[in-house]
Formats: C-alpha cells, sequence, structure tokens
C-alpha cells in the first residue's frame, strides 16, 4: 500500500514509516508523540488528520480565545482580550502569585503569550485565504496551545 505525501510526513514523525511507501502496523499518532491537549482531539485532530494544518491551528487557537473569552465572561477577543484577562496589575484571571516580583513577570510574560498567540498564529490563518502549513508546523502550533490550556488548567480554569 502505497502512501500519500501527508501520510509518509505524519508518519515519518511517528515512526510509523518504513522509508520505502509502506505503512508499519504500530501506528502512534503524532498528536500522542506531541502530548497535544486533549481538548484538541475534536475536530482539531481531524483537520490534521484530513491534511488541513492551517485549518487545524486556526481552530486550537480559536479554542483559546473563546475559552479566555468566557472565563472572563466578555465580548471581547483576540489582543484586547489577552491583555485585559493576563494584566500583570488587575487580570481578570490570576496565573501567577502577584505579590512578588517575579509573579508579576511570569502574569505579564503569559499576557503576552497569549496575546501574541492570537495575532501571530491565529489571525493570520483566519484572514488569509491561501495561507497553508506543513505538518510540524501544525504540530508546533499545536503543542504552544497545548501549553497554553495546560497553563490556564494548572491556575485552576478549564
Amino acid at each position: 500500500m502505497s502512501l500519500n505525501i501527508f501520510e509518509a510526513i505524519v508518519r515519518r514523525t511517528t515512526g510509523d514509516y518504513d522509508g520505502g511507501g509502506e505503512a508499519k502496523s504500530t501506528a502512534v499518532h503524532p498528536f500522542e508523540l506531541r502530548n497535544i491537549h486533549q481538548s484538541l482531539y475534536g475536530k482539531v485532530k481531524k483537520l490534521f488528520d484530513n491534511g488541513h494544518c492551517a485549518e487545524s491551528t486556526f481552530e486550537a487557537f480559536k479554542l483559546i480565545d473563546k475559552l479566555v473569552q468566557r472565563l472572563c465572561q466578555v465580548d471581547e477577543s483576540g489582543f484586547k482580550l489577552m491583555m485585559n484577562a493576563f494584566n500583570e496589575t488587575k487580570p481578570i484571571l490570576t496565573l501567577a502569585d502577584l505579590s512578588t516580583t517575579s509573579g508579576r513577570d511570569e502574569q505579564k510574560g503569559y499576557s503576552f503569550l497569549f496575546s501574541g498567540a492570537v495575532m501571530a498564529i491565529r489571525n493570520p490563518r483566519g484572514h488569509e485565504v491561501n495561507l497553508s502549513d506543513d505538518p510540524d508546523t501544525c504540530l508546533d502550533h499545536l503543542a504552544f496551545a497545548s501549553l497554553l490550556l495546560r497553563r490556564l488548567e494548572q491556575s485552576g480554569f478549564s
């Protein structure tokens, strides 16, 4: 059974490829290898599995935006939402101990990570028509999305 190019790339990242165009019988999905967050296993995984990597990434970061929006109980989204949600002086969502300099720095850093994620990763995929990502780039983005989701969970938000 010959693999298409996308399947070969995915299987190569999982070690489920013999190099000669044939699939091995013991498949481990790249989401498992990269420890992708379980909340991304629905629509995001389906898009990835069907070769729609940019769309998969977009949906993952749209999920994060909607989650933060729901947790903050506000109608704003994107950069403004993230900067307000994780503001180091008056956050809506506190991720660190704001009584210490280190905690305030961490809080501020996460405001930049969350806001940067929606600006640099989500927005181009939501606004550009012919943007595409390769599977490895998509998996990098999804691993980053997983980090952000886990940080919210560690702080008691989900």
